[in-house]
């Protein structure tokens, strides 16, 4: 039987580790340190309690790490401290280069790495998140096969650390922000009293945004126009007393697209290398 141990049985963890231990495998948790809910989220789906991290990691094949992106560091040389011979997957959303510094703490101490992201909410009815790994072929599989017919679609990349986390930085760079615009644009609404028109108007939007990559170099060849729009809506926010910094931000990056005026026939690579800074060094 695999065993593998899941740090930490928070709200994604807990469940996600719950399908590999409906599939067959081993799931340990450490309960020390832990709060009530994340130990009842722990027996809820079957995980098995672990006297100590140490003990924990002696008898685990691999480690999941799933917790906050502002811990995945010290989840890490955490675990690090002891002895493990096991695989450790970092599957946080953190940046490549956070994932790529955790990956060089690995191989200081022979610890074989992983890079994984989640993408999707917690596994459940109507709920099958992905789980993107990036690394060795060969440990890539062998994580895939904890997760076989589960809740959880394991879905290999054929690329080195790092990949995995910029697909995750990527998606979330916009599911997020999409998020935190859309309470702006309804807080302004609101403050206007037309918040039931801005309702009416976004159940007519039928697009799917990140999918349109077709209208992106219409979007830059519009930008000399739009700029100057976003600029009167952070106006618009600033004097009702709402933050202007998203409105301000997407200005500054039409400015980018100064060049690309009225050229709607623009290949896609294109327009999207005309967003980088020229010094820029991809990774």
């Amino acid at each position: 039987m695999t065993t593998l141990t899941l740090l930490h049985p928070g709200a994604m963890g807990a469940k996600v580790g719950g399908q590999a231990a409906r599939a067959g495998a081993r799931v340990l948790y450490v309960p020390t340190g832990r709060g009530a809910a994340s130990l009842q989220r722990a027996r809820d789906v079957g995980l098995e309690a672990a006297e100590s991290l140490r003990s924990a990691l002696a008898a685990s094949d691999f480690v999941l790490s799933v917790c906050p992106p502002h811990a995945a560091e010290d989840v890490a040389h955490e675990v690090l401290a002891h002895p493990f011979r096991g695989v450790y997957v970092e599957a946080n959303a953190i940046s490549p280069d956070r994932t790529r510094r955790i990956a060089a703490a690995c191989a200081e101490r022979d610890v074989p790495m992983l890079d994984g992201s989640i993408v999707g909410g917690p596994p459940g009815p109507g709920s099958a998140p992905r789980l993107y790994l990036s690394g060795d072929g060969k440990e890539v599989a062998r994580v895939a096969a904890l997760f076989e017919n589960t809740r959880v679609l394991a879905r290999p990349l054929d690329a080195g650390i790092g990949a995995a986390s910029a697909l995750k930085m990527s998606y979330a760079s916009y599911q997020k922000s999409a998020r935190v615009l859309a309470a702006v644009s309804h807080a302004l609404a609101a403050s206007h009293g037309v918040a039931a028109e801005l309702a009416l108007e976004a159940g007519s939007l039928t697009s799917n945004i990140l999918a349109e990559t077709d209208q992106l170099p219409s979007v830059a060849a519009r930008a000399w126009r739009w700029a100057p729009e976003l600029e009167e809506i952070a106006a618009t926010l600033r004097a009702a007393g709402l933050p202007p910094e998203l409105a301000e931000g997407a200005a500054s990056v039409l400015r980018r697209w100064d060049g690309d005026k009225d050229r709607f026939d623009l290949p896609l690579a294109e327009v999207l290398g005309h967003l980088r800074t020229e010094d820029c060094v991809e990774g």
